[in-house]
């Protein structure tokens, strides 16, 4: 049964990924920020992490380097519900979590299939392989 971590400050979105997955088969941990993920990172293994972007105290960004370089051969899913400004000059914070070392990244609010799509694609794919869902 593939580990899931997921790393996110909204208790609502933990909720529907942890249904979400468990009703897949998949053994879900919740962590609510980016410290208590590392908690959880450093006492269990896991196949895949989702974190969020943006969290309050330990930044997303942060987090998923960090996330990264402690477990490099677990992918990371970036996640963001950010409302982007409809502009050239505006950053694409979700590719740029990608070179910090995600492996993919989901633009909230994404669908089940969404979700489920991409944590297989981790599962069965090199941390190499960059994807951006919308």
């Amino acid at each position: 049964m593939p580990r899931v971590l997921v790393v996110d400050d909204d208790p609502m979105v933990c909720v529907a990924i942890e249904v979400c997955l468990q009703r897949q088969g998949f053994e879900v941990t919740v962590a609510d920020g980016g410290e208590a993920g590392m908690r959880a990172l450093e006492s269990s293994e896991y196949d895949v992490m989702l974190i969020d972007v943006f969290m309050p105290h330990m930044r997303g960004f942060e987090s998923i380097r960090m996330f990264h370089e402690r477990r490099p051969d677990v992918p990371i899913v970036a996640m963001s519900g950010y409302a982007f400004a409809n502009t050239e000059r505006a950053p694409d914070f979700l590719r740029m979590t990608i070179e910090l070392g995600a492996a993919c990244c989901l633009r909230k609010p994404f669908t089940p299939n969404a979700l489920l799509t991409t944590i297989n694609q981790c599962l069965t794919r090199p941390t190499s392989s960059a994807r951006l869902k919308k």
